[in-house]
Formats: C-alpha cells, sequence, structure tokens
C-alpha cells in the first residue's frame, strides 16, 4: 500500500484529523465547489461531487455548509475561482510525489509547495516525472484483527473488488474507480467495518524508509498536507507501521 494511506489511517486512528477539523472543512468545501463547477451540482449525475459529499458526511460537515459550496461551485452564490494543478517531485529516499492542489493563487502556491519540498530533503521535477507510476483506484483498508478474511473476500469480490491484498495488520481491497462505492456498500452492509475508504493513487512499487529518511518523509507529508492550497498528497514511501505510530506520537 502507498504510505499516504497509511499515514492517513495512523493520523485518524490517534485523532490527529480531528484536531485539524477546520482544516478539513476547507479543503472539502473547495473540492465539493470544484466538483459542483465542472460536472453540476446533482450528485447523482455526478461522480466527483457525490465522492466529495461523501467524504463531507463522513466528517460530518453540517449540511447547509455542503449545499452552500454546491451553490457557490454552480455559481448560485458568489465564490472564489480556484485553478486545479498537480505537482510532482521527490521526497527522501527518492520516493515519488504527486501534489493535487486547488488554488487561488498559483504563484503563492507553488513558492509554498518548494518551499516545503527543499526543507525536507526533497524536490520538485517535472510534469509528468512520477505521474506514470501511479494508477487512480479505489481503495479499501480493513484492520485484521476485526473481520473475517474469508467472509472479506466473499462479500468483496462479489461486489466487483479487483484484488484483496494482506499487508502487516491490514487487508487492503482495491477497486476500479467505479466500482469504489458498490464495494464499499456491500462491506458496509455485511457489517465489516473499514478503516480507511477512498478513490486514491496506487503506486506500482514503494521505497522503503527507515530512521532519519523516515522522520524527514512524514514532516514533508505534514507540511504539504497543513496548506489550504493542497488537496490531496500522494507518495509511494512504505514505512513500518510502529515506525509510523511512534512519529505521530
Amino acid at each position: 500500500m502507498s504510505g499516504h494511506s497509511k499515514w492517513s489511517t495512523i493520523k485518524r486512528k490517534k485523532g490527529v484529523a480531528d484536531a485539524k477539523r477546520g482544516k478539513v472543512f476547507t479543503k472539502l468545501i473547495k473540492e465539493i465547489s470544484a466538483a459542483a463547477k465542472l460536472g453540476g451540482g446533482d450528485p447523482e449525475g455526478n461522480a466527483r461531487l457525490r465522492a466529495a459529499i461523501a467524504t463531507a458526511k463522513a466528517e460530518n460537515m453540517p449540511k447547509e455548509n455542503i449545499e452552500r459550496a454546491i451553490k457557490k461551485g454552480t455559481g448560485e452564490l458568489e465564490g472564489v475561482n480556484y485553478e486545479e494543478l498537480t505537482y510532482e517531485g521527490y521526497g527522501p529516499g527518492g520516493v515519488a510525489i504527486m501534489v493535487e492542489v486547488l488554488t487561488d493563487n498559483k504563484n503563492r502556491t507553488i513558492a509554498d509547495i518548494r518551499n516545503s519540498f527543499s526543507k525536507h530533503n526533497g524536490n520538485l521535477g517535472e510534469s509528468g516525472c512520477v505521474s506514470w507510476m501511479f494508477t487512480l483506484k479505489g481503495l479499501i483498508l480493513f484492520d485484521q484483527d476485526r473481520v473475517d478474511e474469508e467472509r472479506l473476500i466473499e462479500v468483496a469480490l462479489d461486489a466487483g473488488a479487483e484484488d484483496i491484498r494482506e499487508r502487516e495488520r491490514e487487508f487492503e481491497v482495491i477497486t476500479d474507480p467505479a466500482q469504489f462505492e458498490d464495494v464499499k456498500r456491500a462491506a458496509q452492509d455485511a457489517g465489516l467495518e473499514y478503516s480507511f475508504a477512498e478513490v486514491t493513487m496506487i503506486p506500482q512499487s514503494t521505497v522503503r524508509l527507515l530512521g532519519k529518511e523516515a522522520e524527514q518523509m512524514l514532516r514533508l507529508m505534514e507540511r504539504l498536507e497543513d496548506s489550504d492550497d493542497i488537496q490531496r498528497v500522494y507518495a509511494n514511501f512504505d514505512i513500518p507501521d510502529e515506525v509510523m505510530e511512534r512519529l505521530a506520537a
């Protein structure tokens, strides 16, 4: 599994995400508005908007905030015009990193990203330098001690999952993006509780990090994720769970 997904799961378990609820809401409002602007305000006919609303509801965003963000995107309310950009580069140990941005000030954002990379032993690269390493997939994670493996395999494959993998303390269910909601819903209906579920970029290979490089990588992730302009960060680092948990403490 890509390291950013494990990192997100560990932070959620430790309550780090809750401490930054306002920042999470800011990013979600941007995503909802951008999705509504591009594909319209009806989630039934707009998969991106539907996914953004589902994520917002999972984060307990108030209904009125969601509706206001949609109206800003469709032009019913005055809103900000955001530019969607993707930056690529390398982190400690040669880790591949993709940064997805929604910004109203490109110069400010690129300066901030470049500064974040340089301060944490990384560097920005040319467009396309690492994107070829990633594939868009649905990813659903289950703690091994909370689900029955045979039942999970049966439910996930019947619902259209492409693959189920065992990783350290978790099972990974991989789906085509179009089947993601079906597989997630099937798991919920079967009473199988997941710890992480997202349509995300999954790398073809990972880079193992330990020691100082692991610390630098996670500091870089935190610095990038802390920016209101950055929506998502994908990276192919692999850091053992116990090391991540210690660094997140």
